[in-house]
């Protein structure tokens, strides 16, 4: 069963991630330049206001976070909302904006870019290192989503989402580094586009379904496991989290929908809890 946690009508509800530290689920409205922060036991809820785009965001290893603006990476202020760039990969690239991001095993910070038009192959996918220096993974895609790591750090999920496509590289921890990359799952007309991804500790594969009403889970070998339905067109992305790991947290978004649309799916831009009867893993943290 899927229930709405939090009905904040985010035109792009993005980016959720589980403090278990802290036991919040901190989770970003793109779009609306905001950053919300959810405790499920207290029920207490902040929301605060962002300078700029925020497409994706990390935990920090001593406390904080890291982030994926529309002008690179920064470090961010969970309490004001203030942001500190640390660099630009695409500064020669004023139409693109980063979208998702997840840290890797090695404490890296993975992230890529998009074009905001959604036209143009200018996408790319960039590991920021502790140190603050930037290597370029991958690229030339339209809209780059994920990544998510196998549980044993040896594979990188990534959707290219306006070809419908998820890839799967083999990917080496100690040198970040992206290889092999094959087709592991592809989705019709029908199944909408793949958007954000996370992995449980069984290896199994959660895919938020943009215009496909739908969260898939899918094992390693990319055989359809799981479906949840959601009451909502455009899930964009999934995170565990609770005290146990053991609740799906799904983000949606209400941008571009019509009229129409809002009336048949009003939950849309909400956040959602699921209990899928699987258990997630601590989100890993970055290093700088």
């Amino acid at each position: 069963m899927v229930v709405p946690v939090w009905e904040a009508k985010a035109e792009l509800g993005e980016g959720p991630i589980w403090d278990e530290r802290n036991q919040c689920l901190i989770w970003l409205d793109v779009k609306g330049r905001k950053l919300h922060v959810l405790s499920p036991v207290t029920e207490d809820r902040r929301t605060i206001p962002l300078s700029t785009e925020v497409g994706a965001v990390a935990l920090r290893r001593d406390g904080g976070l890291v982030a994926a603006t529309r002008a690179g990476f920064a470090y961010l202020d969970a309490q004001t909302g203030g942001l500190a760039p640390i660099c630009d990969p695409e500064r020669h690239l004023p139409g693109n904006r980063f979208n998702d991001g997840n840290c890797d095993p090695g404490g890296r910070f993975i992230a890529g870019s998009m074009d905001d038009c959604e036209r143009q192959p200018t996408g790319n996918v960039y590991a920021l290192e502790p140190s603050g220096e930037v290597c370029h993974l991958f690229g030339r895609f339209v809209v780059c989503n994920g990544p998510a790591f196998s549980p044993g750090g040896d594979r990188l999920y990534f959707s290219d989402s306006v070809e419908r496509t998820i890839l799967a590289f083999d990917y080496d921890v100690e040198f970040a580094a992206a290889t092999n990359p094959r087709c592991f799952a592809r989705f019709s007309s029908d199944d909408g586009f793949p958007d954000g991804l996370t992995v449980d500790a069984e290896g199994g594969l959660w895919v938020a379904h943009w215009d496909g009403w739908r969260v898939t889970r899918f094992l390693p070998d990319g055989t359809i496991d799981q479906v949840i339905p959601m009451p909502v067109p455009r899930p964009t992305r999934c995170a565990f989290g609770g005290p146990e790991l053991k609740d799906l947290f799904v983000t949606s978004a209400r941008i571009g929908l019509s009229p129409g649309a809002l009336a048949e799916a009003p939950l849309s831009g909400a956040l959602f809890r699921a209990s899928p009867g699987t258990t997630g893993l601590p989100a890993h943290r970055f290093n700088g």
